[in-house]
């Protein structure tokens, strides 16, 4: 029942990813004339893979307006500190600023580091996005633009993957665009989900004072999520235009891969208990292999197999199509869909997590 049932919810997710995304990309940034002064704020970590690549998709936002860039580091050591200091002298007319602060104020390194570069934000619009983040000309008139809504607080973006080189790259890439961002679409359509994604937070400054600023969320392991709540506590809502942003997956082992996803998997069952255990129907392809162990191989057990596994490659060409990206082919997807369902069982089984090479216990 659970791999019917997971099927026909592939074709409703598959479904509304279309709709979701079939908006004539002119219509998001409706207005004229030149935007108002915004800061875009920076934390880095390292030097990922096409850090370099990624941020000179920032530089180049201006929508004819005042733009400050801001980036930060807690360590002078840091490889980010040299990517941001070539951009510096790549583009001597843009306002960048470069800030080495070591302070810590709680256990999440991100959040402490955006406390830190926070103080010498300029404007009263904020737009916060994580390092790994890929943007497209007119992204920020964009999320501007909808952060100028009736009743807006703040403005979030879905994020498709872009495989970098390996296996594994392609597996991460090919679980966001195939069955996260779907899921995501789905739980904001129906109503079950109220989703804010590190890719894009953008709010004023007064909003972030009166959520209590980042120091509200120096120990919250999902920071994204929590700053989104905290939008919506003060009556507001948190905006999610019908456009994507890329998240570049660079996993060269398995061992990093894993990590990732193990993380991500148990900050969605903190976030949401229930809605997690209920997202098992997203995983019909195991069921259905499951199925025909316990009952034996049949013509209805392989009817089964073969129908799942049908529809899940042609939601996969369906996504692929509404998109405008393709994360892998259609032949890893059983491998996928079997490595999905493997995080999702670990994301029950333990309550500790590892980021940016430390271990947490979260609860």
């Amino acid at each position: 029942m659970i791999a019917v049932c997971g099927g026909g919810y592939v074709v409703f997710a598959a479904m509304s990813v279309r709709r979701f995304l079939a908006v004539d990309g002119h219509a998001l940034a409706d207005g004229e004339g030149p935007l108002p002064p915004v800061s875009i704020l920076k934390p880095l970590h390292g030097d990922p893979v096409g850090l370099s690549d990624a941020l000179e998709t920032f530089v180049g936002q201006n929508g004819g307006g005042e733009v400050q860039y801001v980036f930060g580091m807690q360590d002078g050591s840091d490889p980010a500190y040299g990517v941001v200091r070539d951009l510096q002298r790549r583009h001597p007319e843009l306002d960048i600023t470069c800030v080495v602060d070591p302070h810590v104020y709680g256990e999440n390194r991100k959040i402490s580091n955006l406390i830190n570069i926070a103080t010498v934000a300029k404007h009263d619009v904020l737009v916060i996005s994580d390092a790994d983040i890929i943007v497209a000309p007119g992204y920020l008139r964009h999320v501007v633009t909808a952060l100028n809504g009736p009743g807006v607080g703040a403005v979030t973006c879905l994020y498709l993957g872009r495989a970098g080189v390996g296996i594994w790259s392609r597996l991460g890439a090919m679980g966001i665009n195939y069955q996260f961002m779907s899921n995501a679409i789905v739980g904001k359509t129906l109503g079950l989900a109220n989703p804010c994604f590190g890719s894009t937070i953008a709010l004023t400054r007064d909003t972030l004072t009166r959520i209590g600023s980042f120091d509200a969320f120096k120990d919250q392991l999902a920071d994204d999520y929590e700053i989104g709540r905290a939008v919506r506590g003060l009556g507001l809502t948190v905006a999610m235009p019908p456009m994507t942003v890329t998240h570049r997956c660079d996993e060269p082992r398995w061992h990093g891969w894993i990590g990732h996803e193990i993380r991500w998997a148990r900050t969605v069952r903190l976030i949401d208990p229930a809605g997690h255990a209920g997202s098992v129907i997203t995983h019909p392809l195991p069921f259905a292999l499951i199925a025909a162990a316990l009952l034996g191989v049949s013509p209805i057990s392989l009817a089964l197999i073969f129908t799942v596994l049908g529809v899940r490659i042609a939601a996969k060409f369906a996504i692929d199509g509404a998109t405008g990206a393709r994360a892998g082919p259609w032949w890893l997807l059983p491998l996928r869909d079997m490595l999905s369902f493997g995080v999702f069982v670990a994301s029950f089984l333990g309550s500790t997590v590892d980021w940016q090479g430390r271990r947490f216990r979260v609860s």
